[in-house]
């Protein structure tokens, strides 16, 4: 077996995916000193909340230690925010990182305003740690909660609805302390007011979302949010904060009246992985809860873990090439393969006008379809739109993907046609070039080597879940393990999204690969063209915010946060569907492969709305 290359690189990608995920669980369990286990949480009206606890071996009966709920933002689960759990843990503090409502594996709420009313999930949590005694290894008195973005909004949500429990009561809120990451647009007076906690605040001075602040920018030194933030219960005959001072902690710490601003100069999408934001929370949650680790805060080693992560995803999806040829060595699957078709003749005069005029064409309309087809969604999808629970397409944020996909590939076709129709064919261009003839019996086999692709990239993933608590995770990107209920939305979504793999698979073999062109050029040009309209969204909305102070698309600013997952996604997606292309002399297998992956990692990385 060894002497076959193929299966020599097979077993080498495999070894540097397991080898990657043991490495990351060490980190991730600082060596052996932090036990990280699964855990699931009945809460109202039949949900339920999956978390990770991190327990540190340290923390037990006799030795009580914090308990910090960490809850990610928007279209993020428990893995997105791994490194603040891991740096806390480190530092003697359990935690239990949560998938927010409508998330990862946690259930989808009866509310509409999950994060708002049941803080995504982390009041039941809170008050489940606060009440139990399984947990007797915490401190039910030094009990916190953090998130970032929609998460801190669901922070201090908690430090607000725990204040008003707590008023009634008569006893301390069950929440001592609260830490809000990317999020002031709840940090009002209303809020406020209730809140019997410590209180951290964190936020992007470039965050895309600033404009919506109410002095429309994300300096935290004059924002009227901050000051209110520092100005609650100041001691009276105190004068009134009128400018803060960042870093700088004011208040009490034995009244809980603490109160501390940061405002790290980054995007609001990156302020969750920039290792001065993360010792800022480290070092909010070591005073508040009075610790001394012997750990600096800028002593940080999540970083590893995300590489490590980052080599996985890379290491797994190549794995998929030379295990493709592998089985296509075997018998009932040997047939697929054909010589591979000639390739076009290098376009010359009017034909290179032609080509280049289509590149910037279908980049242009990549470009400008793509916000008003995700306004169109919350037209068509109007359920999902609106946070209700639903079967019928309810992913909100995949729907405008979706409708992109369908507008995108649809053309696709019609450009190749049309320039075949009314140039190519008389110029030398033959539709057998194309490697699109395919009979029924072999579409089926290949759709049945796409299938065992598919199920032997994810049974990869779910048994280094449960070897190694780990999977492919890199920053927000990621490849997860799914609930089995996700197959379903797959079904629904991938046929839709299969017209613009498809039509991709053809304008990269049947319309980019020309006579003498190196494959690695041809490639990179198929990369760019595919990723190009994408791209120039990221780089319009950046240039005009850094131009004017406000991001270019301000209602649908986070359907463009949305690609920085997409856009390298799209440029790899061609790599794939040549190299299946070159092992099959068809291009069926290539977006038949990458549309199932691809599409269950869109899937299983954004918010649904399943009645579930």
């Amino acid at each position: 077996m060894l002497n076959n290359p193929h299966h020599r690189l097979l077993l080498t990608l495999l070894a540097i995916v397991f080898f990657a995920g043991l490495t990351a669980s060490r980190i991730q369990t600082d060596g052996g000193r932090v036990v990280i286990n699964d855990i699931k949480i009945p809460t109202q009206n039949g949900q339920w909340v999956a978390g990770d606890l991190f327990k540190p071996r340290s923390a037990s009966h006799e030795n009580p230690a914090p308990l910090i709920v960490v809850v990610p933002g928007f279209q993020r689960s428990r893995e997105a925010l791994a490194n603040i759990a891991i740096e806390l843990a480190r530092r003697g503090i359990v935690v239990i990182s949560i998938d927010p409502y409508a998330q990862g594996r946690s259930s989808t709420s009866t509310s509409r305003r999950a994060a708002t009313t049941e803080g995504y999930g982390m009041f039941a949590v809170v008050d489940y740690a606060a009440g139990t005694g399984n947990l007797n290894y915490i401190d039910k008195k030094r009990i916190a909660a953090t998130g970032h973005s929609a998460g801190g909004n669901a922070a201090i949500r908690g430090g607000n609805y725990f204040g008003r429990e707590a008023q009634l009561s008569g006893e301390p809120s069950k929440l001592h302390s609260v830490f809000v990451s990317g999020y002031v647009l709840t940090l009002t007076a209303d809020v406020l007011r209730d809140v019997r906690s410590n209180i951290g605040v964190s936020y992007a001075f470039y965050d895309e979302g600033a404009y919506r602040n109410e002095l429309k920018n994300g300096d935290m030194r004059t924002a009227p949010e901050a000051l209110r933030v520092v100005n609650h219960g100041r001691k009276q005959g105190l004068p009134p904060v009128t400018e803060v001072e960042l870093g700088h902690y004011y208040g009490e710490l034995a009244d809980r009246s603490l109160r501390v601003i940061h405002n790290e100069r980054i995007l609001h999408p990156f302020q969750p992985y920039m290792p001065e934001a993360t010792a800022n929370q480290i070092e909010f949650f070591e005073r508040v809860f009075g610790l001394d680790s012997d750990l600096t805060s800028d002593d940080q080693i999540w970083y590893w873990k995300e590489l490590l992560g980052a080599i996985s995803l890379i290491a797994a999806m190549v794995s998929l090439i030379p295990l493709s040829r592998i089985l296509l060595q075997t018998p009932y699957f040997q047939s697929l393969v054909r010589p591979l078709p000639p390739p076009l003749p290098r376009p010359a005069g009017p034909g290179r006008w032609l080509f280049w005029g289509l590149f910037v064409l279908s980049a242009l309309v990549a470009c400008f379809s793509y916000i008003p087809m995700a306004e169109l969604s919350q037209q068509l999808f109007t359920d999902a739109s609106s946070r209700q629970m639903t079967w019928f397409f309810p992913q909100r944020m995949n729907n405008a993907v979706m409708l992109w996909a369908l507008l995108n590939g649809s053309l696709g076709y019609l450009l190749f046609f049309l320039s075949y129709r009314f140039f190519g064919r008389t110029h030398g261009v033959e539709p057998e070039m194309w490697g699109a003839k395919i009979g029924r019996q072999m579409l089926f086999r290949t759709f049945l080597l796409a299938l065992t692709l598919f199920f032997y990239y994810f049974l990869l993933v779910f048994l280094v879940y449960f070897l190694f608590h780990v999977d492919y995770n890199f920053l927000f990107m990621g490849v997860r393990v799914f609930r089995p209920e996700l197959l379903i939305l797959l079904c629904m979504y991938a046929p839709f999204f299969f017209v613009f793999f498809l039509s991709n698979s053809l304008r990269v073999n049947a319309a980019m690969r020309f006579e003498g062109d190196p494959e690695w050029k041809s490639m990179l040009l198929s990369g760019v063209a595919n990723s190009l309209g994408l791209f120039l969204i990221v780089l319009i909305q950046y240039i005009t915010f850094a131009v004017t102070g406000m991001v270019y698309w301000t209602d649908g600013w986070l359907y463009v946060n949305l690609l920085f997952a997409v856009v390298p996604m799209m440029f790899v997606l061609p790599y794939f569907n040549r190299y299946f292309f070159r092992v099959t002399g068809t291009i069926y297998l290539g977006p038949m492969v990458t549309c199932l992956i691809f599409i269950m990692v869109l899937i299983s990385n954004t918010v649904f709305y399943l009645p579930l």
